[in-house]
């Protein structure tokens, strides 16, 4: 399966007046991990605001499996798995309680045995009919992560997803994604600061500076850093971006 899952297309968005993307366009296919990479405030989390439809670009398109998260925005979010923040989770429901509002939006009957079988791997299991409101940012995280996984979607969208999960967790959640791409079910678009799934985990990585996509990676370049060691992938991200700062 090769047909791409997201395509975003010369994206621009604004906050009032200020421009965060300025003309973003990338394309991931089904069984591709694509990592986002940039500074803090270069709006990779905006993209990915958009690419939910949490919010409205001023400019340009984004499709989820086909269909355009502006024009069709129902069908487009019945594929997409997105990881919203940990506190933006509601703090007066249970856990079980915010799978099962999740499963009711995308239609359904049940929740998945593969996300409750993710859930008993990461230990979540005594905390689902517990209020969310007494969750540590590692438990959040946790539940944020399942909620994405729920309907097998087609779009797995995650914004630092591993912040704050301790090392066991991180690595099931790790191997649990690659058994989804490793069968064409899905992509995986995940912004983040960690090198190291970048080099480890990454078929494809990009940087982000000032709302423009300024330098792409692909799996052959990724692999020549592993090979390289721990600073390479460093030492070519500093350069890439000290590059676009002297312009």
């Amino acid at each position: 399966m090769t047909s791409v899952v997201l395509d975003v297309r010369e994206v621009h968005a604004k906050y009032g007046k200020h421009e965060v993307l300025s003309g973003v366009s990338l394309q991931v296919p089904a069984g591709e991990w694509f990592c986002l990479l940039g500074p803090n405030g270069v709006g990779k989390s905006t993209l990915l605001r958009c690419i939910s439809g949490a919010l409205v670009p001023s400019a340009g398109d984004l499709l989820v499996a086909g269909h355009s998260v502006i024009a069709e925005p129902l069908a487009a979010k019945r594929r997409l798995g997105y990881a919203c923040a940990p506190e933006q989770l509601p703090e007066l429901l249970t856990g079980r309680q915010c799978l099962e509002v999740y499963a009711h939006a995308k239609g359904l009957q049940a929740l998945d045995d593969a996300v409750l079988a993710l859930a008993t791997q990461l230990r979540f299991e005594s905390y689902l009919d517990a209020f969310v409101d007494t969750y540590s940012l590692g438990t959040r995280q946790k539940l944020c992560i399942l909620l994405a996984l729920l309907g097998e979607p087609a779009l797995i969208v995650l914004d630092e997803a591993f912040n704050g999960l301790d090392p066991a967790s991180a690595l099931v959640v790790k191997h649990h994604l690659q058994q989804r791409l490793s069968g064409g079910r899905c992509a995986v678009l995940l912004a983040t600061h960690s090198l190291d799934i970048v080099e480890h985990y990454a078929d494809k990585a990009a940087l982000l500076i000032d709302g423009r996509i300024v330098r792409e990676w692909d799996e052959t370049e990724i692999a020549a850093y592993r090979v390289q060691g721990d600073s390479a992938m460093e030492t070519a991200l500093a350069a890439a971006s000290n590059t676009v700062g002297s312009t």
